[in-house]
């Protein structure tokens, strides 16, 4: 029996994948999208049975050339730009894609771990999964709200396992392909590294410089939880996929910042400190993203809780830190 992941070099799928190694597991079938080719980076180091385009696959299932062969499909493929404009190449990608995988993995009695997004919950102030809290700002958000909304009807007849989680702002390893779109904590990396300071957006929606909170959750902590319920096969449902805590873009610029400083042998130093050496820069927010922007996020994890997981969530000053020394190996 094969494990299929999609979105296989992308940021999270790449890492499901590395974790599945991990526990030994090599019969895996990688499906991606690698037009653009430098994601093929993120499998080198992984074991995997066979590599698909996303096309390819999807017209195989069909097919049925996989019938009674999978055991359980992570469904991490998607466009997640929250910039992309173009809404029918999002909902073709993101939603009908979703639902070709969905009917599939219904009909053979295949375990079905998808990616849904915080984005799901657009401006709101509660981050809890009830469809009276969710208002996607953008077409992103939209396209996962919607397939979010055929799942919730399909789960109670559905007699395989159907799990979608939303997850927060995402950082760590296996991310520098995705550029513009790769988390706060890679791109100060990035800036410490060659200006030698971090920026971060000015205030806006209220908040003080650098004020913005959102719940930030370590990729490794994300695909634990993938893998409970991998485990966990009779568990169904949507869940939230934070850490609980909300902490401010200041925090994770600190603890870009103090993690470089390590890494030279140099002592950590107080937000106040960084700022008066001129080590973090506040930029004027941009107009494209204003209206369009999560300004605070916070998951409840009151169903993940309930559902069994029980391990801790790193925190960004832990998880930032582990993610600086694998930046500065890589």
């Amino acid at each position: 029996m094969y494990i299929v992941v999609t979105g296989a070099a992308g940021f999270i799928g790449s890492n499901i994948v590395k974790a599945l190694n991990e526990r030994g597991m090599t019969r895996i079938i990688a499906v991606d999208n690698l037009a653009k080719a430098d994601k093929f980076k993120n499998l080198v180091d992984c074991e995997i049975a066979d590599y698909l385009d996303k096309e390819d696959f999807i017209q195989r299932i069909q097919h049925g050339h996989f019938d009674g062969e999978v055991e359980a499909v992570f469904h991490e493929g998607a466009c997640s730009d929250t910039m992309e404009t173009d809404g029918r190449y999002m909902m073709e990608n993101n939603y009908r894609y979703s639902m070709i995988l969905l009917d599939w993995c219904l009909e053979q009695d295949v375990q079905f771990i998808y990616a849904s997004s915080a984005a799901t919950y657009g401006g709101g102030s509660v981050f809890k999964e009830e469809r009276q809290y969710e208002a996607p700002l953008n077409v992103y958000g939209y396209s996962k709200f919607l397939f979010d909304q055929i799942v919730r009807q399909r789960l109670p007849e559905a007699s395989s396992q159907i799990v979608g989680l939303r997850y927060f702002n995402v950082y760590g390893p296996r991310e520098n392909h995705k550029g513009r779109m790769a988390s706060v904590a890679w791109h100060h990396f990035q800036q410490f590294r060659s200006e030698g300071k971090v920026k971060l957006f000015e205030g806006s929606h209220g908040y003080p410089d650098g004020g913005q909170q959102r719940d930030f959750v370590y990729v490794g902590d994300v695909t634990k939880v993938n893998l409970f319920f991998l485990d966990h096969p009779e568990k169904s449902g949507i869940f939230n996929l934070g850490t609980g805590r909300a902490q401010s873009f200041n925090d994770v610029a600190l603890a870009t910042v103090n993690g470089c400083r390590a890494l030279a042998g140099e002592a950590p130093l107080t937000l106040a400190e960084i700022r008066a050496r001129g080590l973090l820069e506040y930029v004027t927010f941009p107009e494209a993203l204003k209206g369009k922007y999560q300004a605070f996020t916070q998951a409840d994890l009151t169903r993940l809780r309930a559902a069994g997981y029980t391990a801790p969530f790193a925190s960004v000053e832990e998880g930032v830190t582990e993610y600086v020394q694998w930046l500065a190996r890589a």
